[in-house]
This record gives C-alpha cells, structure tokens and sequence, in this order.
C-alpha cells in the first residue's frame, strides 16, 4: 500500500481483540476519516431513513438475533450455506452500505471497520487488508474487564458475536471471515497489544 496515495485501509476483527481502538489510532496517526457507525448515518440519507429506522433493521442482520435465529435454524437442518433465506431488507442494507464505503474511498483515505470491507476492495490497487486476532484467554479477559461481567459471561459473549461475524461475512461475500486469503497481514495482538500493534502497522505502512 503506497500511503502517499489515496488508501483505504480494512480492518477485520475477532471480537474482544481490541480491532476497533486499533483501526480509530490507525486513522488518527494517518488523519484520515475511520468509517464505522458514521456509515448507518450516510445510509440513512441515502434510503431517507432516520438513523434509528436503520439502526432497528441492522439490529435484524446476521450479526444480531431475530432473522440471524432463523437463518441459522434453517442453516443448521440444511448442514449447508444457502444465501437465499435471507430477507431482502437486510441484503439492501448491506449493499447501501457498500456503497456508500465506495463512494466515501473515492473521495478521500479511510479507515473502515468490518462491515466486509476486505470483500469490498478485494480488487483494489492501494488497500491494505488487516485481520486482528488474539487467544482467547487474552479476549476473554478485555471483554470481561469491559463490560464488568465474569470471563464465563465474557467467552459466551465471544462465542456469539464471533459465529454472528462469521456468519454475516459468508452470508453477504460467500467467502470464510477467518481465511488468510482475505488478508494482506493478519496480526495476533495478544502479543503486541493495541498500542503495540499500531505501532508495528504503521512501520508497515510507512
């Protein structure tokens, strides 16, 4: 990635592994715009949607509960992926948000977090592709400090948002969340910490 060009930098996460304070001080140190709830705003305006409106149908996504349930039902008696089961309203988000993500890349860097965003610039020249991953103990414990909630509460709570994210990748690309073919540097920030892995990508970029 050449950062004295337009880029765009995507971050993939594990959850609980800190991607998201990871991709902000991305952003900061480059000055560069960090796309992650600002684009349920954008979409709004383009759908002419109050952003509640569209923070209850994101609520409905895979990432989530009520038609993630049922997907993952019909999921699991099929033993199979079969994308059509998903209702149109929640496809139409995820591609208002592509969208959007497109049309905020070409006008300036970013930084995006998640929301596929490795599936969305698969193709582009100047993207640099990160996953962040960690152990699960070291998860276990930030989530658990977090939320100030015991680790058992806090590996449920991995569990879930990690199949939900996983789930919602192969729903909307086809392809697998944790594949290091999606990747250019997937990173084990339990060895580094958050601080220590910005530090280490921005020797990379640099």
């Amino acid at each position: 990635m050449n950062s004295k060009e337009k880029f765009v930098i995507t971050i993939s996460r594990q959850f609980g592994t800190g991607g998201h304070e990871i991709g902000a001080e991305l952003a900061r140190r480059l000055g560069v715009k960090l796309l992650d709830k600002q684009i349920l705003n954008e979409v709004a305006s383009r759908m002419n949607a109050v952003e509640d409106a569209v923070e209850k149908i994101e609520l409905r996504n895979p990432l989530w509960r009520d038609d993630f349930t049922n997907f993952y039902r019909t999921y699991m008696a099929n033993a199979e992926y079969n994308g059509q089961e998903k209702d149109q309203t929640t496809h139409a988000l995820f591609r208002a948000q592509a969208d959007v993500i497109r049309r905020i890349a070409k006008e300036e860097s970013c930084v995006i977090i998640g929301r596929c965003g490795f599936d969305i610039f698969a193709d582009s020249p100047n993207a640099l592709k990160i996953f962040i991953h960690s152990s699960l103990n070291c998860r276990k414990r930030r989530i658990a400090e977090k939320y100030d909630i015991c680790e058992q509460d806090a590996a449920a709570m991995i569990v879930d948002n990690d199949f939900s994210r996983e789930l919602y990748t192969k729903t909307f690309t086809g392809r697998d969340w944790t594949d290091a073919c999606n990747y250019d540097i997937s990173l084990d920030v339990s060895k580094f910490g958050v601080n220590g892995a910005v530090d280490m990508l921005m020797r990379f970029i640099e």
